[in-house]
C-alpha cells in the first residue's frame, strides 16, 4: 500500500490530466471549510438554539417540505452530471466543455453547491446559515470568476462566445 493518502492521488491525477485546465488555488479547502461551517451553523441553530429560526412559523412545512426536496434534488443532478462530465470522462483534445449542464450554464457544479445550501435553508429557515450561504456565494462567484480567466486564456475566443451564449448561474428560461 503507498503512503500516499487516497485524496493526494486523487488530486496528483487531477492535475496531471491534460484536458482540465485548473481551479482556484483554495478552491476545494474553502469548499470544505464553507461546507463545514454551514453545516455547523445550520445544525445548531435549526435544531437546538434556535436563535435565528422565527421565520418558519411564517411558512408551513407543507410548503418547505416540497420546495426544499426539489432544491435539494436539482443539486444533486447538477453536481452529478457537472462532475461526471468534467472527471468522468476523459477528453484526447482538450476543449470548451459546453454539453448537458455546461450548456445551461457555466458553472453547474457551483451553482449546484449554492442550490444545495438554499435547500437545507428552505427546510429550516435560519438567518444566521443565510450569512454563511451568502459568504459561500461569494466566494464561489471569486472562484469562478477565476477559473474563468483560465479558460479564456487556455482557450480564446472559443471561451469568450461561449460566455456569450450560456449565462455563468442563472439560466435563460426566457430565451436567448
Amino acid at each position: 500500500m503507498s503512503d500516499k493518502s487516497y485524496w493526494r492521488r486523487t488530486f496528483e491525477a487531477r492535475q496531471q490530466r491534460d484536458d482540465l485546465t485548473g481551479e482556484y488555488r483554495l478552491g476545494d479547502r474553502g469548499q470544505i471549510i464553507i461546507a463545514c461551517l454551514f453545516s455547523a451553523v445550520w445544525i445548531s441553530d435549526s435544531f437546538f438554539l434556535n436563535y435565528s429560526t422565527f421565520l418558519n412559523q411564517y411558512v408551513p412545512v407543507a410548503v418547505r417540505i416540497p420546495v426544499g426536496a426539489v432544491l435539494l434534488g436539482l443539486a444533486a443532478f447538477l453536481s452529478g452530471r457537472g462532475l461526471f462530465i468534467v472527471f468522468g470522462e476523459k477528453r484526447d483534445e482538450p476543449s470548451v466543455i459546453n454539453k448537458s449542464v455546461f450548456g445551461t450554464v457555466r458553472h453547474p457544479i457551483y451553482l449546484a453547491e449554492t442550490v444545495l445550501y438554499l435547500g437545507l435553508l428552505v427546510l429550516s429557515i435560519s438567518l444566521a446559515a443565510l450569512v454563511v450561504w451568502a459568504a459561500a456565494v461569494a466566494f464561489l462567484y471569486r472562484s469562478s470568476r477565476y477559473e474563468e480567466k483560465l479558460l479564456l486564456k487556455r482557450f480564446g475566443k472559443d471561451y469568450e462566445q461561449y460566455m456569450k451564449r450560456v449565462p455563468m448561474w442563472i439560466p435563460h428560461f426566457w430565451g436567448r
